[in-house]
């Protein structure tokens, strides 16, 4: 049995849109180490997304491609979590994107990719042969995202009072936009049926790292977001347009 075109479209989404904002700090990591690592880290989800966008063409067989779905969408029509969508700051302004703060990036490393452990780990049981072998390729990738976030977070929560600090708020900003994961959201149900053992195993793991790094989880509290359905945030349109600005302009083009 195929997967839901829609759900499969959302993995892809996830992967392209977190790719694109790893791959920002390409030339101003704060190590040269780092810059490779989250350049590889990039190239990982970039990889995931393209074999998830070919699988959805084939779903819909409507001569949609990877490309026309990466490239040729609006806002609207992405169904990423909003989460991954967000600059590399606690400062919202669209501007702050060039104050980029590690810590952040880290952080939402760390709570995303515990979050795919999950569904990788389920979803290469799947019926749906190919989504299958593409989980259990994203599996072995996604594991090393989540110990790299991991060892870097207990890092900076075990550092100085600057990087502690860092760290803290970059948790207590990012936990509300979780709360998106476990939304009933109807395609995902159909998936996973009760998201209940999912999210403690999250919250299991999560919460580990953060004791590990002596932070504090905050409570999972306030507006849900719903970037899932297309409700995004208006940090999304300026990715949008960096990342599709070549494609629209040429097309035609080959590459």
């Amino acid at each position: 049995m195929n997967a839901s075109p829609e759900f499969v479209l959302h993995l892809a989404d996830n992967a392209l849109i977190l790719g694109q904002r790893n791959a920002e700090w390409c030339g101003h990591g704060p190590i040269l180490e780092e810059d490779l690592a989250l350049a590889n880290n990039s190239l990982d989800l970039i990889g995931q997304a393209r074999l998830l966008y070919q699988h959805v063409a084939q779903l819909r067989n409507d001569g949609s491609t990877e490309d026309t779905l990466a490239y040729f969408r609006d806002q609207q029509d992405f169904l990423n979590f909003t989460l991954l969508e967000l600059p590399h700051t606690t400062a919202l302004a669209p501007s702050a994107r060039a104050q980029r703060d590690y810590a952040v990036t880290i952080t939402r490393n760390c709570l995303f990719s515990a979050y795919m452990l999950q569904v990788w780990e389920q979803l290469q049981h799947h019926a749906d042969a190919q989504l299958a072998a593409i989980a259990a390729k994203s599996l072995k990738e996604v594991r090393y995202h989540f110990q790299h976030a991991a060892d870097w977070l207990v890092r900076f929560g075990d550092g100085t009072d600057e990087s502690h600090a860092r760290a803290q708020a970059a948790v207590h900003f990012l936990m509300p936009y979780t709360q998106e994961f476990w939304s009933e959201w109807p395609v995902s149900q159909a998936i996973f049926g009760d998201v209940n053992a999912l999210r403690t195993a999250w919250h299991d793991l999560v919460q580990q790292v953060l004791t590990e790094a002596g932070l504090q989880l905050p409570a999972e509290a306030g507006y849900i977001t719903q970037g899932h359905l297309g409700v995004h945030s208006e940090h999304m349109s300026y990715l949008l347009a960096e990342m599709q600005s070549l494609a629209r302009q040429h097309p035609g083009a080959t590459w």
